[in-house]
């Protein structure tokens, strides 16, 4: 049974011929490096000044491997432990894939969608997710003790920042998702199986 086959429920979005050129230019990247452009930057056409502000914020704090102490692979798996935590269907199907792919293990992906505790992790990984899951379902209960567990595990207090910085990230947008009624992009399914 195929999904719904909205992008959004709301707001209506531009048709993709009348995006201004910076953005035109930027969706071809995405197709060329992706073979697709995600739905969630569909969804941000509607205000193509935040959709520039998000795929900004969103490469620094994924892509960028020189300024943070954590792996592309390390902040999807939070992005995918936050989506399960939330049940933020696109995020579980769209990071799912990533994991899937940035690991080679289509095992670890679905692991990581249905219950990362089932995981064969190392230490830092499990303290990493712990942390994020109780972020997510109970940020008022994070203290100096998690901070610490976190340390032990061998994070530093940059890397510390990034984890929270990044489980934050990924609420935020789970929330839009579900507000909006955001669908993942069909292809992610099949990818890295």
């Amino acid at each position: 049974m195929p999904q719904p086959d909205h992008i959004v429920k709301v707001p209506p979005l531009p048709d993709p011929e009348t995006l201004d050129d910076d953005t035109k230019k930027y969706f071809a990247i995405c197709e060329e490096k992706l073979g697709l452009v995600p739905y969630v930057l569909r969804a941000y056409t509607a205000n193509q000044e935040k959709l520039r502000n998000f795929s900004r914020f969103y490469n620094t704090l994924m892509i960028d491997e020189e300024n943070c102490g954590l792996t592309t692979l390390e902040r999807e798996m939070i992005s995918v432990v936050v989506a399960s935590a939330n049940h933020c269907y696109y995020c579980l199907v769209a990071h799912g894939q990533a994991v899937r792919q940035l690991s080679g293990d289509p095992q670890l992906g679905e692991m990581m969608v249905m219950d990362y505790r089932v995981a064969e992790l190392n230490a830092r990984q499990r303290a990493m997710l712990d942390f994020a899951w109780k972020l997510t379902l109970t940020p008022h209960d994070i203290g100096d003790e998690d901070r610490q567990g976190l340390r032990d595990a061998g994070f530093t207090d940059q890397d510390i920042f990034d984890i929270c910085d990044t489980a934050a990230f990924f609420n935020y947008t789970n929330r839009v998702a579900h507000g909006i009624g955001m669908m993942p992009n069909p292809e992610y399914h099949a990818m890295n199986r």
